[in-house]
């Protein structure tokens, strides 16, 4: 009998593809078969997936992009990605669709749709995005990353958390080192998109730091490519060592090193910070939909382990004194990352496996498997 179908369909950014690839890796393990639908922006997140794991490129189509042409087009563009996802299902028929979230998303949960098939979404962050929440109350499960998430009226969720790579459990709870008089790694990433104002402010924070205390400060920091040149040269200038790029691989690594992270609040961002277990200044991207960003941070913040600063009006000396009064206290920082840690869920590809195998109606199998 051919190993059941696992059919993952995620956006173009890392918040969607990082959880897939967690729920990827796990399924696999069991002997799934999994393929990815994504678009072109997406695949360049998919090369951290098993190799055991098929991955098919479509078109993405959404009315925010391209001209008036361009959006009377949007609804036959998808009608096609629908129907092109349903013969394939037809050929290779799906055990379970499973959604993450973004444009690329929707031909594989329409078709799934059309045909019945069991399928779920995970939302990641604390309000719903614009296509789960036109699939909420389509799918057979609902599994929210934050909670609480804001649903639509008679959707009910269920609160899995958000599902991070082995790269990340590996790192996990990973012992922690309070800031002092050695050095001190500060940890910048800004995730896929809205980085900008973290290379305008960030860099110059760190410069007015107290001399006492940047002698010992090490950089890393993510950048958009078009900002590397500046942020690189205002470090050189304040005498911080920094390493500045575009993209870090190794971002799990990182965040275990880090005596403080600065980051955007996206739930993949605050998933790993709080499995690794590390205390952070998180600046929410203010043009995030819903300001997801806001709701994603509350949770941190109430619990004590991250500072949050709004975007408008911010500026280096106010960031400034917010990382100095994280690195000039270490029981606080301490305290921080021991908040984090209390805050993360481990367990959350767990949960969401399970969620497939339910809908697979595989739930009795594996739990003899783990009893065996």
């Amino acid at each position: 009998m051919a190993e059941p179908l696992l059919l993952i369909a995620a956006g173009g950014t890392g918040g969607h593809m990082f959880p897939a690839q967690a729920l990827a890796e796990a399924m696999v393990a069991q002997g799934w078969r999994v393929k990815l639908s994504t678009d072109a922006r997406g695949a360049r997140y998919a090369g951290g997936f098993p190799t055991a794991v098929t991955i098919e490129q479509v078109s993405s189509a959404s009315f925010a992009q391209g001209g008036l042409l361009s959006k009377l087009l949007v609804p036959f563009r998808i009608m096609g990605g629908v129907m092109g996802a349903a013969l394939s299902f037809w050929r290779d028929r799906p055990a379970v669709v499973v959604g993450f979230g973004g444009y690329p998303t929707i031909p594989a949960l329409g078709a799934a749709t059309l045909l019945r098939l069991p399928r779920m979404i995970h939302e990641q962050n604390g309000v719903l995005g614009k296509v789960n929440t036109r699939f909420a109350a389509r799918v057979n499960k609902v599994a929210c990353g934050t909670w609480p998430t804001a649903l639509p009226q008679g959707v009910t969720g269920e609160h899995v958390g958000n599902p991070v790579r082995a790269a990340v459990l590996e790192r996990a709870a990973a012992p922690y080192i309070a800031p002092g008089d050695y050095p001190m790694e500060i940890m910048v990433i800004g995730g896929s998109q809205g980085a900008r104002v973290l290379s305008d402010v960030v860099p110059g924070a760190i410069a007015a730091l107290p001399d006492a205390m940047k002698r010992y400060v090490r950089v890393a920091h993510q950048a958009r490519e078009e900002d590397v040149a500046r942020v690189r040269e205002t470090y050189d200038a304040a005498g911080v060592r920094a390493e500045v790029e575009t993209f870090f691989t190794d971002i799990p690594k990182r965040f275990s090193e880090a005596q403080l992270v600065i980051a955007r609040a996206g739930a993949s961002t605050l998933a790993e910070l709080t499995v690794i277990g590390r205390p952070s200044i998180l600046i929410p991207y203010a043009a995030a939909t819903g300001d997801h960003q806001t709701a994603n941070a509350k949770g941190l913040v109430e619990g004590g382990a991250a500072v949050m600063l709004a975007e408008g009006g911010l500026d280096s000396q106010t960031l400034s004194g917010a990382i100095a009064g994280v690195l000039s206290d270490p029981k606080r920082a301490n305290a921080m990352s021991l908040a984090a840690l209390a805050l993360g869920r481990k367990d959350a590809t767990d949960r969401l496996v399970g969620l497939v195998l339910q809908l697979a109606g595989k739930s009795d199998e594996r739990r003899d498997q783990t009893s065996a």
